[in-house]
């Protein structure tokens, strides 16, 4: 018999610093057609904790026309980011006005090298996650798949480690999963790959190497039918983790069938009175 209350099912939550998350699956909020769209698709999503590219709120909006008012405070933890920010001082400087007009110490911190490739740059990126991290930040660092820089940005304070699958918004998927299961293994915070998923198939890759989350928000977002899309990733990231947790049988070169071969009428396990 099963374990009562699907207990077989039971998993840890996701500790960030502080932070607790039921679900590993973190969704951004831009690029919906509008508000009520992303509402609703963060909804479906099961997720409760959404990220807010401070540099893109408007300020001024009037009351039941800004990106709060879609965002229900009480059942999404906000994670405040520094996109679109190309240097540690900008970054710093969003964090901290995030900070204050959110009241959160959570930043995920992204200080991009370049706008065709909007890769991480390295340099700035390690400098901005140490000054945050000793200003009492909890950091969740968006960087490349480089298990160096990784274990760098650990040793600097981060609360959570994001290296890209591919590069933001392309839908290529995870295209290094081993140096991921590297980055896993070598850093003592959670792993969450953020950027570059298009499909759920790609979600449940990911959380089948052993990460400990998934950040998305254009594979949603920009889907044909985005609240549809939401559920997929959804179910994607349950798929994933408990694939992981289960534990997959070997690959193995040659077949091996499904069925024992002991015992079988005329086959090899057959005792001589039954030939």
């Amino acid at each position: 018999m099963l374990p009562m209350k699907n207990d077989y099912l039971a998993d840890s939550i996701l500790q960030v610093g502080k932070y607790q998350f039921h679900s590993r699956l973190l969704v951004g909020t831009g690029k919906y057609k509008d508000f009520a769209e992303m509402r609703d698709a963060l909804e479906i999503s099961g997720t409760d904790c959404v990220t807010v590219a401070i540099r893109r709120v408007d300020l001024k909006a009037p009351k039941g026309e800004s990106i709060f008012d879609f965002i229900d405070r009480d059942k999404y933890t906000i994670l405040p980011n520094t996109a679109f920010c190309f240097d540690a001082e900008s970054a710093l400087r969003t964090a901290r006005l995030a900070r204050e007009l959110l009241g959160t110490d959570l930043c995920k911190l992204e200080v991009l090298g370049d706008t065709r490739t909007l890769l991480p740059d390295p340099v700035a990126t390690l400098e901005a996650t140490r000054i945050l991290a000793a200003e009492g930040f909890t950091v969740m660092v968006y960087t490349s798949d480089d298990p160096r820089q990784a274990v760098h940005l650990a040793e600097a304070g981060a609360a959570a480690i994001m290296p890209a699958g591919s590069p933001i918004g392309s839908g290529q998927g995870v295209l290094n999963p081993n140096a991921i299961r590297i980055i896993q293994e070598l850093v003592d915070v959670p792993v969450i790959v953020d950027a570059g998923v298009g499909t759920a198939s790609d979600v449940a890759l990911a959380m089948e190497l052993g990460i400990d989350g998934v950040l998305l928000n254009s594979a949603i977002a920009l889907a044909q039918q985005p609240l549809r899309m939401a559920a997929a990733m959804r179910d994607a990231t349950s798929a994933g983790r408990n694939a992981f947790l289960a534990g997959r049988i070997p690959r193995k070169l040659y077949a091996n069938a499904s069925s024992p071969d002991s015992g079988l009428l005329g086959g090899p396990g057959a005792s001589a009175s039954s030939k």
